[in-house]
Formats: C-alpha cells, structure tokens, sequence
C-alpha cells in the first residue's frame, strides 16, 4: 500500500507547528508551541535557538500522536520556516554562539547606510531582487561575525550559518546536512538570484566567508532523513521553502499573475511572474517563488512586518484585548474608528516604503476615542498595509489582478477580510484550508518523493471556501485611504539618525 501522509514543520516567528496531511490536502492534525520572544534593546528582535528547535520537535511528536496515523504511513517531512532570521552554530557541537537574530530585528541599520552610503544598492538590486535594509539576513550575519569577532573561525571552516529552515535540517537529519534552498538563499542578500549561486562580489560587500554558507537546493529535494529518534522511524524530509514561498505553492498560485497574502505575523503578498524575474519600480522585491529540478520561477513581493504581531501587542502590551478571536466582535461593536489611524512600525516600514526609521502612530484620537476604536484601528492597518502592497503590484504590472487569495491566522478574522475586499476593490478568496504555507510544505515534499506526479496533481489538493466581495464605494474607499497615506507620513522617519 502506498504511503499517505505528509508531514509539514512549519517553523513560523512566535510559533513551531507540525500539521499532518492526508495526501487529498485534508489537515488530519495540527499542533503549535508559542515561545518566548526577546528584545534586549529597542528595535532588536531575538529568539533562544533551542526555543526554536526543541518547540519543533515537541510540536511534531504531538502532532502525530493527535492524527493517529502510524508513522510507517508518512511518505516525507516538509520544512517551512521564517526567512532571514539569522543562525550561527559551531561546526562541531552545533551550539549556536548568540541567539538568532530575527527578521524583524533593526540592529543592523548602520550596516545598511554604509551600504547606500557606498553606492551598492544597485548591485545589491540587480543581482538579489532585494533592496538594501535590515531585514535581510547578511547585515545580520555581518554583524554577528564582527561583534563576536569570529571571522578567523569562519575563516576555517568552524561555523555553519544558516536561516531556520538550514538550522532544523542540519540538527534533525541525519548526517547533519549543511543546506538550504534557493526561497531562502535568496532573502540574504548574499544570492545571486539570476544565476542561483552565491555571489563572490556581495559577500566580499559585507566580508563573508564563502566557508559559513550552507549549500544550495531545489524546494522540492530529497535532503535526508529523519534521525530515527524523533519519531522511531527514518522518514524522507524532501522539501526546504521560505514560509511565504510555501504559501504561494500551497495556494497553488501556479500562473503569472495571480497574488495571495498571507496573515501571519507580518503580512507578506507575492505575485507570481513566471520565469522573468521582474523588477519593480514601485518598491517591491524581486524573489525566488520556488525552484523544482534547477529551474527557479520568480515572483513579486511586498512585506508588512507588523500583521498579526499588531494584534499580539494590543493583547500583550495593552491589554486590550484577552484572545485575537475577540478582536472581530470588538471591531464591529462601532461602526467605524472615529478618525483614528494606527500605523504600527513597530520595527519600521516595510514595502513599498523601505523606512527603518519610523515607528508606531496612532493619530486622529479625541476624548471620545475608546478600546473599540483602537482595536479596529489595528485590524484596519494590516489591510490597508496589504493595500499599499497590492497596489504597488498593479502600478508594476499595468492593471489590477482581478482578485486576491488569502491564507494564515488572521484570515479567518471576518471584519479584517471583508474591509481587505473593501479597501482594494477585488474579492478576497479564503481557501478551505488556512494552513497553506505549512499545506505547500508538504505538497512539495510530496513532489518530491512522488506521491504527486506534477505540481497541478498537487494543485487539485487546493480548495476555496469563501469569498469576501467589496461592499465599499469608490469615494469613501478614497477618503480611507487618503487618512492611511496621512497617518503614515506621521509616522516616517521619527527616529533620529546620522
């Protein structure tokens, strides 16, 4: 009998989740840790690595223990992971000798003006599809290896650096392969995305030994297997996918020019553009979509760093609310925000502004202004966020995609959708199953062992549930935004730099 379960470890920014797949697309079982997050100075964003990788193993083992599933019956493991954060590990012990550095951490932002401050952020453009900032890993990386002043390590070959999905291959497979795949090469700022290698000439930019770097892989590739102890058995682990490529694959977004945005922690939206890895004037990135048997397909992309990190500070920090799913009763508990715009740049902005100096806002307040108020402000942001994106993609492309697909938590917040599908003036489609980035994972896993014999085979896994349609009018769907553009220009550059 074939074997008929996937499995995906979809590594995510607060939490480790392990799902369990029937090979129909169907989600069997599904089990999340959350861990602790750092931030030991303002604008720096770190996890403890073993954090990172115990909640991994934890969430697996449980996840298959809730499916029921014999072991024997998982055909392959796909990893999907959050992108740049930043690992560095002893070659030998695979102890790692700082905290990761996470994505969203602006410690390197004078790293980046030197940068700009050199002339180099149109090589940096041209041959990565990135823009000079913090948020990618090899600033990050950079700044590990001269604070900690390692380079002589590196040198040598003593340390492996690595993104999250380089870091849990190297510690669960066996034979502690050094890898990583071409989604995640290629948000380091150190891959050449047009010839698929590492480029000699950026990592002499941010003196990178070529030693530290892992090698270079298809997203749908046989990497190892399973060390036996984790769940008794050796089990093919066949796909590495940055978690916004993944969901990009498991909204089976296969044509040039369809879009989804995913609701995670940030907000990242990616168009697929087919073989042409085009390059935006609107303040976009050019990406890897993914790569199948050594040919990459490209895509556009747009990140919001706050998404639903917005709504765990309103819980967090504020107070405001006790759970996430409240915040859709609360929102429509008032019929609008009273003028109040909340630009959350916590971290900064990211596309279409690329600002590492602004900061959160909240604008528009009177004595009048209360919890409901706020909390919708918040829900309205990761939407009109998206919006600027999506936008941004249109001006690129010459016209409107003519709807938009949606995937991660936050997507099942019906206010949030339906005011997406207001602001932009598309429907907004909600798959019939949310979990698409770790649901991409394992269809690549699944392409790549041979359960599914082409990526449409693994496209007819994919289903849509409900779609959201605009029910807001040209002129208000103007005003709003006109507001937005407002509150943002508030929020620019408020920190001081130079």
């Amino acid at each position: 009998m074939p074997r008929s379960v996937l499995v995906a470890l979809d590594q995510g920014t607060t939490s480790s989740r392990a799902v369990v797949f029937d090979t129909q697309g169907q989600v069997l079982a599904t089990h999340a840790i959350e861990f602790k997050q750092y931030f030991p100075q303002p604008g720096w964003v770190e996890h403890d690595p073993e954090d990172i990788l115990n909640s991994q193993v934890s969430a697996l083992q449980a996840a298959v223990k809730l499916s029921g599933v014999d072991v024997n019956d998982i055909a392959a493991i796909g990893i999907t992971n959050q992108r740049e954060t930043t690992l560095l590990w002893d070659r030998a012990t695979g102890a790692c000798v700082h905290n990761a550095i996470v994505w969203q951490c602006r410690r390197t932002a004078p790293y980046v003006e030197k940068l700009v401050a050199e002339g180099k952020s149109d090589l940096i453009r041209q041959k990565t599809g990135l823009v000079p900032d913090a948020y990618f890993s090899g600033t990050k990386l950079a700044w590990l290896l001269d604070t900690l002043h390692l380079h002589e390590r590196a040198e040598r070959g003593e340390l492996c650096f690595g993104t999250v999905d380089s870091f849990l291959a190297w510690h669960l497979v066996e034979g502690r392969p050094h890898v990583t795949d071409a989604t995640n090469a290629g948000r380091t700022m150190l891959f050449n995305i047009h010839t698929q290698q590492w480029d000699d000439e950026l990592l002499r930019m941010l003196n990178i030994p070529r030693a530290l770097l892992p090698e270079v892989t298809d997203s749908a590739q046989g990497i190892g297997n399973l060390r036996s102890e984790i769940l008794g058995r050796p089990i093919p682990v066949a796909a590495l996918a940055g978690d916004q490529h993944a969901s990009l694959f498991g909204q089976a977004c296969f044509e040039k020019g369809m879009v989804k945005n995913t609701y995670g922690t940030g907000c990242f939206m990616l168009m697929n553009t087919g073989e042409t890895a085009a390059e935006s004037r609107n303040g976009l990135l050019t990406t890897v979509a993914w790569r199948l048997n050594g040919k990459p397909t490209y895509a556009l992309e747009g990140s919001v760093f706050m998404g639903g990190a917005t709504v765990q500070w309103l819980r967090d920090e504020l107070g405001l609310i006790q759970t996430s799913a409240e915040t859709e009763q609360i929102a429509q508990s008032v019929k609008d925000t009273a003028g109040v715009f909340l630009v959350p740049a916590f971290t900064g902005l990211g596309a279409p502004y690329w600002d590492m100096y602004s900061r959160g806002t909240i604008v528009g307040m009177t004595r009048g202004t209360n919890r409901a108020h706020i909390v919708r402000a918040a829900l309205e942001a990761i939407a009109y966020q998206s919006a600027d994106l999506f936008n941004a993609m249109a001006a690129d492309c010459g016209s409107r995609p003519p709807r938009m697909q949606v995937d991660g938590g936050a997507s099942a917040n019906g206010f949030l959708m339906q005011f997406q599908s207001d602001i932009l003036g598309v429907p907004v489609v909600r798959p019939a199953v949310l979990e698409t980035t770790a649901l991409g994972a394992a269809l690549l896993a699944g392409l790549a062992v041979g359960v599914y014999q082409s990526k449409e085979e693994a496209a007819s896994m994919v289903k849509p549930d409900l779609t959201f349609t605009p029910a807001m009018d040209e002129y208000n769907r103007g005003l709003a935004l006109y507001g937005w553009h407002r509150a943002v220009e508030r929020a620019r550059g408020w920190v001081e730099h130079g």
